[in-house]
């Protein structure tokens, strides 16, 4: 009996060892092929990217919808590329493209945030709310300069130099507020002068220093207007335009050369203050 349990091991064995050397050619072929077949779709994958770079700079692209196209064309050739490996490795076909179905699925179920910022993002390219370089403003309170859309998320660079990753689907659910699209700011400096003070005089002095500012706007026209006749000081709003760039330097000049000028006239400008008056008995 036991002779005839290890005569049926050795005829098993002996069989395996076959079918291993029968089949150790077409497994070695197999791997070999899918790694060439690897190497080089990444090699094709890369020069169809520049090519299409370039055709999309040729045609002035927009830098934000190509980077997503590019992004989009990335994956898809990579997916392509797994499927024609693991399919050269011996994997059928129909149960491959059944199994990604049910991982889709299931992937699409686990990750439908994810999949509300890819929609964000193609919102926000067919729209065009903004675009790389743009400045803009959440209702959230985040403000930045735009580095990059991407597939998911927004890329924003503070003025203090601070990266923030916005989900697009946060950006594109919200109002936006761009700063730049329109080319011009018009900034509105309320400054307070004392009630005892010639405001035709005093707005006199204020359009006299808009126009000697290097960086206003002759049009639309800027202003100086009364707006308030305020608790301890009549307020006055400086408005004037300037194109994007030079907008805080034209802003930081207004500031300094009024407070120069009303000092200079002797137009006093309020600011709070509290007087105590003791009684004594």
């Amino acid at each position: 009996m036991d002779n005839l349990e290890l005569n049926n091991i050795q005829q098993h064995w002996d069989a395996l060892i076959s079918s291993a050397i029968a089949w150790a050619p077409r497994i070695f072929t197999a791997v070999i092929s899918a790694i060439l077949i690897y190497l080089v779709g990444s090699w094709i994958i890369r020069m169809i990217k520049k090519l299409v770079e370039k055709a999309f700079k040729k045609r002035n692209m927009e830098a934000s919808l190509q980077l997503f196209l590019l992004n989009i064309i990335n994956w898809g050739l990579n997916i392509l590329l797994f499927i024609v490996v693991v399919t050269q490795l011996g994997v059928q076909t129909s149960a491959f493209v059944a199994m990604i179905g049910a991982a889709g699925l299931a992937v699409g179920l686990a990750l439908q945030g994810s999949l509300t910022n890819f929609a964000g993002g193609i919102l926000i390219l067919l729209l065009k709310p903004f675009k790389i370089g743009d400045f803009i403003s959440t209702n959230s309170g985040v403000s930045g300069t735009v580095q990059a859309i991407d597939i998911f998320h927004t890329k924003l660079i503070t003025p203090q130099n601070h990266l923030i990753v916005i989900p697009n689907g946060v950006v594109s659910n919200n109002s936006i507020t761009n700063f730049t699209q329109l080319g011009t700011r018009r900034t509105a400096i309320d400054i307070g002068v004392a009630y005892d003070a010639d405001l035709r005089y005093t707005k006199d002095i204020l359009m006299n220093i808009i126009r000697n500012n290097q960086y206003a706007l002759a049009t639309p026209a800027p202003q100086v207007v009364v707006t308030e006749l305020g608790d301890s000081a009549v307020n006055l709003s400086i408005r004037v335009t300037s194109s994007t760039e030079n907008f805080w330097a034209m802003n930081e000049e207004l500031i300094i050369s009024c407070k120069e000028a009303l000092d200079k006239a002797g137009i006093g400008i309020p600011f709070p203050q509290r007087d105590v008056y003791v009684y004594n008995k």
